[in-house]
């Protein structure tokens, strides 16, 4: 697969130039005979130009879903060492991670350009796997302004 892209992107980005070593003149009269005689009519040059969008439209999209389908197939799918446990946001730009690597839990700090180790934990934190549906304390609050009992919400 990756030597289908490869051959692909090689073959796309050696048109250009493949263009620019021809000799001109050669060049004019091949593409003179290779498109016909277009009328100068607008609805003729509309219909090239809107067939043309579509082309480079297609052809990103093309390979965008071609991108990811290489990315689902590298090693870093299924089997993963490293997890990512927990996030809490501290700030615009900083964040604590806890990450399980094997065995161990670690805590790190993330701020921009860095990424420090805060702490090992002796003992691995037990996530649960459904975390309780707490409302957050301005909704209770809210609903107790408007008169509604928690339980009407649900």
């Amino acid at each position: 697969m990756k030597k289908l892209l490869g051959c692909v992107l090689g073959a796309v980005l050696a048109l250009p130039f493949s263009v620019l070593a021809a000799d001109p003149a050669a060049s004019a009269t091949a593409a003179a005979a290779a498109v016909p005689a277009v009328s100068g009519s607008v609805a003729g040059q509309l219909t090239q130009l809107v067939l043309g969008l579509l082309l480079v439209v297609g052809l990103i999209f093309f390979l965008a879903w071609l991108m990811r389908r290489v990315q689902q197939a590298g090693p870093a799918g299924k089997g993963q060492v490293i997890d990512l446990i927990a996030s809490r946001a501290l700030g615009p730009r900083d964040r604590l991670l806890l990450v399980q690597v094997g065995n161990e839990q670690i805590l790190l700090g993330l701020s921009p350009g860095t990424i420090t180790a805060l702490h090992v934990l002796k003992e691995p934190v037990v996530v649960p796997s459904t975390p309780e549906k707490a409302t957050p304390e301005f909704a209770q609050h809210l609903l107790k302004i408007l008169g509604k009992d928690q339980k009407d919400t649900k």
